[in-house]
């Protein structure tokens, strides 16, 4: 089985999360709420993969604070069944308004995060949006 590593980043500005709404790889009618994310370029750390994919994709300008958890399932695309590991950290805004800027998504915006909650689309993306709740409180509150 193919494997593939993504990171991404769980953006706050002002109390509100950021999120992307994407189509699904092998099925463009299927729309879904999720965290910018991308994969991670030969040389390329994890942490640098995730800026810079937040602003390829979103056009946000953010900064890392702490690692907050991953993501593994998998998929099949072209027949093919990978294996994926998702890398996620809590991050602050740090300049920008966000736009659909890449092509393959199709809004950015920001959200409150009772909101997030129910529309993210997948459970691990709500489970990780909990957890960076209490360290962003955590974090702010020190």
């Amino acid at each position: 089985m193919k494997r593939e590593f993504s990171a991404g980043g769980i953006v706050f500005n002002n109390g509100q999360v950021l999120l992307i709404k994407v189509s699904a790889i092998d099925d463009e009618s299927k729309k879904y709420w999720e965290f910018p994310k991308g994969h991670i370029d030969p040389g390329e750390s994890s942490k640098e993969a995730a800026v810079r994919e937040i602003k390829e994709e979103t056009e946000i300008k953010s900064e890392i604070i702490s690692k907050i958890g991953d993501s593994k399932y998998t998929f099949t695309f072209n027949g093919e069944k990978i294996f994926k590991v998702v890398i996620f950290f809590l991050m602050k805004y740090l300049s920008g308004e966000p736009k659909s800027n890449d092509g393959e998504i199709e809004e950015a915006g920001w959200f409150a995060p009772e909101e997030a909650l129910k529309i993210l689309s997948f459970s691990t993306d709500r489970a990780l949006l909990k957890k960076a709740l209490e360290a962003k409180f955590d974090i702010y509150e020190k």
